[in-house]
């Protein structure tokens, strides 16, 4: 009987999602001649379904060309599984006699797959693949996807400054990151110097206050003549909530199966924009929600994200034959190395910024962050000095 895998993906889309699960499915046919790779469409929803593409069918120069593209091919889900949805899943898994099931995503997903580990009792190998363009795992230095949409960011910041220049004013670019700021902080990698924006960086680490927000705008002001603001769309306050469940009615949040709260809207925007024009009245400003056009744009797939996204799906492979676990991207002597760590060392958990990524008095990055993106994100333009 032929080893069968079954392969899906969860959470939110990257641009580089679809080269781990290529990459798994070629070295899946490469270890074991005629296995079947079964591609659950919609995460668990299609195994729980029998809903399936069989990629042990399809032709290497199709997956390859699948691999190059952004979002999920499968599909993807944010359903979080309870004991019954859980004994569904593992039911499908069975069916198809699975003898492993990779699945990639973020913590949430290391906790779906930690919840099926324990509750099939070691008869099924089940490997957590990483992804998160919000770089928020523990054990990882950083994730596939993140590179990429982190590339998107630091650019349109580099572009909003220069045109901020030109016409002076205050912007705030609104950048998703639920509890973790890293893919904020990337807005200030390629700053051509001191004088560069974002002149202030707002990230969940730090709680956001209103009145040293505005002395915060009016001081860069008056030395810029504009200022460039990044800021987390989980931005809390000091009592440790969202800006957004502050701001809006109970009865009116939004929430996902895994109860986290919708911050993806305009909601933190509209009251920046309220902020703006009541504390700092006559000043030239503009609100941008980014939302999801870092995370998969396919303009900014970056080829070093794509290969390590590529070499993860590869390894979860080996991480079958070990019996499972969490994959990870660690850095060893600058360089990326790819690690097997145990599924409860990643799964619910959320990975923050050090504190030194942050300047102790200043709501701006410190010297760990910049040492950081610069191995990571390798400056991409040469540009020259504006006159203004």
């Amino acid at each position: 009987m032929s080893t069968t895998f079954v392969i899906a993906q969860g959470g939110g889309p990257t641009a580089v999602i679809n080269q781990t699960l290529v990459g798994a499915a070629l070295e899946a046919r490469r270890r074991h001649p005629g296995c079947r790779v079964l591609g659950a469409r919609y995460g668990v929803r299609g195994i729980r379904a029998g809903d399936y593409v069989d990629l042990s069918e399809l032709s290497e120069e199709r997956l390859r060309r699948v691999a190059a593209l952004p979002s999920a091919a499968l599909g993807s889900t944010r359903d979080k599984p309870d004991a019954a949805y859980c004994e569904a899943v593992l039911k499908g898994l069975r069916e198809v006699g699975a003898d492993a099931f990779i699945y990639i995503g973020g913590n949430d997903t290391a906790g779906t797959q930690q919840i099926l580990h324990d509750a099939a009792g070691g008869s099924i190998a089940f490997v957590h693949a990483p992804k998160t363009i919000d770089n928020d795992l523990e054990e990882n230095d950083h994730t596939p996807g993140f590179i990429s949409a982190a590339e998107f960011v630091a650019s349109a910041f580099v572009s909003v400054d220069l045109d901020f220049r030109a016409l002076p004013g205050i912007y705030v670019g609104i950048v998703m990151g639920r509890h973790a700021g890293f893919l904020t902080a990337s807005a200030a990698a390629w700053r051509m110097n001191e004088e560069s924006g974002p002149h202030l960086v707002y990230v969940p680490e730090r709680p956001f206050e209103r009145a040293r927000f505005v002395e915060d705008v009016k001081e860069t002001m008056s030395r810029h003549k504009r200022c460039i603001i990044a800021m987390s769309e989980g931005v809390s306050s000091a009592s440790g909530r969202s800006l957004v469940e502050e701001l809006v009615s109970p009865d009116m949040l939004e929430r996902d199966a895994h109860g986290n709260v919708r911050l993806s809207g305009t909601d933190l925007g509209q009251a920046m924009e309220r902020i703006l024009a009541d504390d700092l009245k006559g000043m030239r400003s503009r609100v941008d929600t980014f939302g999801y056009l870092p995370r998969g744009n396919i303009g900014a797939v970056n080829p070093t994200d794509a290969q390590e996204a590529h070499d993860a799906g590869i390894f979860a492979i080996e991480a079958a034959s070990r019996g499972g676990g969490s994959v990870a991207l660690q850095e060893e002597k600058g360089k990326t190395a790819i690690r097997l760590v145990p599924l409860t060392a990643v799964a619910g958990r959320t990975r923050h910024m050090p504190k030194d990524f942050l300047h102790p008095d200043r709501n701006q990055l410190g010297d760990a962050a910049y040492a950081y993106f610069d191995r990571l994100l390798p400056r991409k333009y040469d540009l020259g000095e504006p006159f203004v």
